[in-house]
């Protein structure tokens, strides 16, 4: 079964979305399940994960709902106040909703000491009791951050999304290389194969400027820790997801079949517990 692991759905509101700035227009609309099925079945993909991109339980909810009436949505990254002092009781509730299996904070939006809160640190924990994993959001800047939190934390389920985001559009990658290959030194922690043409310069990125990133990850951290995603419809801005699709595809192409069964899907459902 082939996997996207990592899928947006919105109601597009102006207020709540302010983060899609002018130079972000197309993302201006609705985006909901009737617009992605069809781009998965004509790449080839049978089931998706859906993450959050607003941070509240409202969101979860809608996720959640989404995936009742949506069967491809095979699981939902949700959003929970981990430094809620009463995070406890309210992991016991979103524990009833078996589509449910992780969380995710936009990470890239916070200051170091909320890295270095210890309060972060126990909320991450406690998601392992209850069998959810954890989604890293951060930016090539904040991987140092990123190092000293996963040091911080249990054997859980942990993934990087959007391969910790590097500048590919300004060639960076000897710094985020290094911290990418301290972080696979946890074997708990997994990556996203997600996000990568929109931080390569839009309107003239191709695969090849990728390459050395996939390459790097797939020595650093091999099949069984990385999972395709498409970040649709963010991808929008740089590729379509037909597009986005074909560049893993094609990269995963000259592995073993197991590896490429590995990227395309089933780490994904190892993971998430699809």
């Amino acid at each position: 079964m082939k996997i996207d692991a990592h899928q947006h759905f919105w109601n597009y509101d102006p207020v709540r979305d302010a983060w899609i700035d002018d130079s972000m227009v197309r993302l201006r609309e609705n985006f909901l399940p009737p617009d992605l099925e069809p781009l998965l079945s004509a790449s080839g993909i049978d089931g998706c994960v859906a993450v959050q991109a607003d941070q509240s339980e409202k969101e979860t909810h809608f996720l959640l709902k989404l995936a009742d009436e949506n069967s491809f949505i095979k699981g939902v990254v949700g959003w929970i106040d981990l430094l809620d002092y009463g995070l406890e009781n309210r992991l016991e509730s979103f524990s009833q909703f078996p589509r449910l299996k992780g969380f995710r904070h936009l990470l890239q939006g916070e200051n170091d000491s909320f890295f270095r809160d210890s309060r972060l640190v126990e909320g991450i924990t406690r998601l392992k009791d209850h069998d959810f994993s954890y989604d890293i959001l951060i930016y090539e800047n904040q991987l140092s951050l990123a190092l000293e939190l996963v040091q911080s934390l249990p054997v859980m389920k942990l993934v990087i999304d959007h391969i910790a985001k590097p500048d590919i559009k300004n060639s960076s990658f000897d710094n985020w290389s290094r911290f990418m290959n301290m972080l696979s030194e946890f074997d708990h922690v997994h990556v996203k194969l997600s996000g990568m043409v929109t931080e390569a310069d839009w309107k003239t990125q191709n695969a090849d400027d990728l390459l050395p990133y996939l390459d790097h990850c797939f020595e650093c951290f091999g099949a069984g820790r990385l999972m395709f995603g498409s970040d649709w419809p963010v991808c929008l801005l740089a590729a379509e997801y037909d597009e986005v699709a074909e560049i893993i595809e094609n990269y995963v192409s000259s592995l073993s079949e197991n590896e490429q069964e590995l990227i395309m899907g089933k780490t994904a459902m190892d993971f998430y517990s699809l």
